[in-house]
């Protein structure tokens, strides 16, 4: 209990501080609104920090890979199986929301800014959205797509440089070391900015937010229960039919409980490695995709991307519907579960990504941040386990039915 407690101190002190501010709005009323600078201060910081963040954390990571021709080719298997499991992940949660709308009755309305300019064609749209005319305008969260691309496109060439280029990715390396002090610097703040932005909330809102966030609650454990059986098992038959099912449930119980027990990722490396070496995966394959995976592979943060996305539509009253928004939710929510998952505190990277691409003002960070809060354990769970079933996966794509009837049949002796 002691260690399940230590575990989730800072999810229980930032809750804590939720519930104490929406106590505190309740009672102050409209007066809580005084309190709102406490808040905003805290957003201020974030997205002050978000820009060096995200350049630091993702160039760095793309720099550090190898070259090797086997390595990379179990990197671009990989990556394509994070992102097949990241789409159905995402098509998944979208058809759910058109059955049981989280979204459906919020009354939390802020004031989205009006978009201004001529329309233009989807060429310029995607242009504009990747990249920017010049190097200063990458130091805007409006241009965060753009400074990914830029980002990774920086790792790249740090990378091929070789030796020559390792003092940059010494550089790059210890740029987002420093970023994660200050993040975590920023964030012994959280409880009280995200405290005191609750009152102001409650104090305007009463009690339909909390009513709101019953409704995220309601669809999101069942939905990611339901995708941890059906869907993990669906994958384990890909990758090995029947005996790939049976392998992958013998050896999922250790990291299931690791997962929710620390609610990190990271933390579950270990007993990730263990169980996926013993599902037959070759060393190579599990110890490349189960510490790649803990950062860039989260279906479960995509599933939550979604509901964050569509949790907004409800608070501005917009439509969820038509291919363009759910391709661009789609895509949003993969980028978000695949890309920021590298960043620390990446949730919180990830949300802002969301009111930058939609254009939601800065107001709408602490409305989904609670969200991410609640939805924690399960949206660990499906983040960390299904680092297992993606390396059985790419084990199959890397090996072919060599790897089902030698490594299999090895482990299985």
């Amino acid at each position: 209990m002691k260690q399940l407690f230590k575990t989730y101190r800072f999810s229980l002190l930032l809750l804590a501080a939720i519930v104490g501010g929406a106590l505190l709005g309740w009672g102050m009323g409209e007066d809580a609104a005084k309190l709102k600078p406490l808040g905003d201060l805290f957003l201020n910081l974030m997205f002050t920090v978000v820009i060096p963040l995200v350049f630091f954390s993702i160039s760095s990571a793309i720099a550090s890979m190898g070259s090797a021709k086997r390595f990379g080719r179990i990197l671009g298997s990989m990556l394509g199986v994070f992102l097949f499991t990241g789409i159905i992940t995402a098509v998944v949660t979208m058809a759910a929301v058109k059955v049981f709308d989280p979204s459906e009755g919020v009354k939390i309305k802020l004031v989205k800014p009006e978009e201004t300019g001529e329309a233009v064609s989807i060429a310029d749209q995607i242009t504009a959205t990747l990249t920017v005319p010049d190097f200063m305008e990458l130091f805007s969260r409006s241009n965060m797509l753009a400074l990914i691309v830029f980002s990774v496109l920086v790792g790249l060439a740090a990378s091929m440089a070789g030796e020559k280029g390792r003092p940059f990715s010494v550089f790059l390396q210890a740029g987002s070391e420093v970023m994660m002090k200050l993040v975590k610097i920023i964030m012994y703040y959280a409880p009280i900015g995200l405290g005191a932005y609750f009152a102001a909330l409650i104090g305007e809102f009463g009690p339909t937010l909390i009513g709101s966030y019953l409704k995220a609650v309601l669809f999101y454990y069942p939905l990611a229960i339901l995708y941890f059986v059906v869907f993990f098992t669906l994958y384990a038959m890909l990758a090995n039919g029947k005996k790939g099912v049976s392998l992958f449930w013998r050896n999922m119980l250790q990291p299931s409980i690791t997962s929710v027990a620390t609610c990190s990722s990271a933390a579950s490396i270990p007993v990730n490695l263990d169980a996926s070496k013993k599902m037959g995966v070759p060393d190579d394959i599990s110890e490349t995709t189960i510490p790649l995976g803990a950062t860039l592979h989260k279906d479960g943060s995509v599933m939550g991307g979604v509901l964050k996305i569509t949790f907004l539509f409800g608070v501005f009253d917009m439509n969820f519907s038509g291919f363009n928004t759910y391709l661009l939710v789609g895509l949003t929510a993969i980028l978000v579960g695949m890309v920021m998952g590298a960043i620390p505190q990446g949730g919180m990277i990830g949300e802002m990504l969301i009111l930058s691409l939609f254009g939601f003002p800065p107001e709408a960070l602490p409305v989904i941040a609670a969200i991410s809060t609640i939805i924690d354990p399960p949206a660990t769970l499906l983040n960390a386990t299904g680092d297992n079933v993606a390396s059985m996966m790419t084990a199959r794509l890397v090996e072919g039915k060599r790897w089902v009837t030698e490594n299999v049949i090895k482990q299985s002796a």
